[in-house]
């Protein structure tokens, strides 16, 4: 991998102010494969200013030129995958197949819908007396995560492109290797100089710079709750918009009517997807009192059926992504059965066979809303079975969360399904297991953050309204 003691500014790979390194490590082995440069203020500062001297040739490109940049962004990312695909599964974990047949795709879907919305999106429209314009927002710090590192860059870069924003990327400093590549991408498909700038390093260092610079017009983050937080008061001061996907604890209701086996096998499934590491993950299992012998005896052969190991092998599972992480899940583990969680499966520590590497077992615990492991966030492979006793009582719980990102129903009525999908407070609700829309919008209720992604509606976010008042007179 090229350039990874470099930042790319001004359509330029150039030398960071500052020589401080961070290990890259690959969580399968503990060990690190590279090194990654650490910038400072000092380097968001170079970057903001390349960003801000391009934005008003990039605001006043055609068109169809900004369509043409796209669909080159995309069709070098597709012959890319293997690369993309290499390096995510060697800095996050994923297992080599899922990140080619799942990371790399989900990421390169959002340049191909954002080409579809442009095929109709109105920037300009006459309501009445006024002519309504939508304009890029300027200039656009990007703060991206870990867990899904080119899926939520280019959720965001593909709008901004679209929108004709320029743009400084901070991608997580624990998953940097994508990001890095996808620079390599910009710049072989013709993003003019300063569109596109990348700086690496961390939060307190890069993400808090680009959070409080002034020439920053807005900063669209993904990451954890108590992170955004952090972003909002120090973006505040400069009254700058700020977009936020952050954590969640999303419920996933089991009506009565639904086919046991196979539901709760697709939700053991879809919790342990990415290892666990999803902000929307269905972690609670809500399902009848009356049927809980059964869905425990289904989700302990689900769980143990998940195959750990080496990510370039078959496995289902890799590790989790980093030593924070892991340490976190286990902690996390701990406190559910010191809590009196009943333990379904799983438990602390790794699977039998994996001495290193920061691999988690499946686990499956049955709580009480109450409980630690109920409520808050754990982001590895952990699933929390809750009793419900009539579907009042389900809504009751699947509410009972400051989080709100997405939130999940299954039944054979799919009227009903959808009628309590619709009094659930979630920015995505799935009913029945559905396949991914990189159509639908993607952000949470509550503390699960502001704004939404995806297509037109992550498009709008970095657009301002004007209003042209006087269009009904000569």
């Amino acid at each position: 991998m090229p350039n990874w003691t470099q930042f790319y500014i001004d359509g330029q790979w150039v030398t960071p102010t500052s020589s401080e390194r961070l290990d890259v490590a690959d969580p399968s082995t503990e060990t690190a494969f590279a090194q990654v440069a650490i910038g400072n203020s000092d380097d968001v500062d170079r970057a903001v200013r390349a960003a801000r001297r391009a934005f008003p040739d990039f605001a006043a490109f055609p068109l169809a030129e900004r369509i043409a940049l796209i669909a080159r962004i995309r069709d070098l990312c597709i012959a890319r995958t293997d690369d993309l695909a290499s390096a995510i599964s060697r800095e996050m974990g994923a297992t080599l197949g899922f990140a080619r047949d799942v990371h790399v795709p989900a990421g390169i879907s959002h340049l191909s819908e954002i080409l579809r919305v442009l095929e109709t999106f109105d920037f300009e429209r006459s309501n009445g007396r006024t002519r309504i314009v939508k304009e890029p927002i300027g200039v656009c710090g990007l703060i991206t995560p870990w867990n899904w590192p080119l899926n939520q860059t280019l959720c965001k870069i593909a709008p901004a492109l679209a929108a004709g924003c320029t743009m400084v990327l901070k991608p997580s400093e624990r998953s940097p290797a994508s990001g890095l590549i996808l620079a390599e991408i910009m710049d072989e498909a013709g993003t003019p100089p300063g569109v596109f700038n990348l700086v690496n390093g961390d939060g307190p260092g890069v993400g808090s710079a680009i959070s409080a610079h002034p020439d920053i017009d807005m900063v669209s983050f993904t990451g954890s709750t108590r992170a955004g937080v952090l972003v909002s008061q120090t973006a505040a001061p400069t009254v700058k918009k700020v977009t936020l996907e952050l954590g969640g604890k999303s419920a996933n209701i089991l009506l009565p009517d639904v086919d046991f086996p196979d539901a709760v096998a697709k939700a053991v499934a879809r919790c342990f997807i990415n290892n666990g590491q999803s902000c929307n993950a269905p972690t609670r299992l809500l399902v009848p009192q009356e049927r809980i012998d059964e869905v425990l005896a289904h989700a302990r052969a689900a769980a143990e059926a998940v195959i750990v190991g080496d990510p370039a092998s078959p496995s289902a599972q890799g590790p989790l992504a980093n030593r924070p992480q892991f340490e976190k899940v286990q902690q996390m583990i701990e406190q559910a059965v010191a809590d009196g969680a009943t333990l379904v499966c799983g438990g602390p520590g790794r699977p039998q066979g994996l001495n290193c590497g920061y691999y988690a077992r499946p686990t499956v615990f049955l709580a009480t809303p109450d409980m630690t492991i109920a409520k808050e966030e754990v982001f590895g492979p952990v699933l929390t079975i809750l009793t419900y006793t009539d579907i009042e009582d389900a809504v009751r719980i699947a509410e009972d969360t400051e989080y709100g990102l997405a939130a999940y129903v299954s039944g054979r009525d799919i009227e009903q399904a959808r009628q309590v999908a619709r009094r659930l407070r979630a920015g995505t609700v799935h009913v029945n297991y559905p396949a991914r829309d990189p159509a639908a919008p993607f952000g949470g209720y509550k503390r699960s953050g502001i704004g939404r992604e995806w297509g037109e509606f992550g498009l709008e976010d970095f657009l301002e309204t004007k209003g042209i008042v006087g269009y009904g007179h000569a």
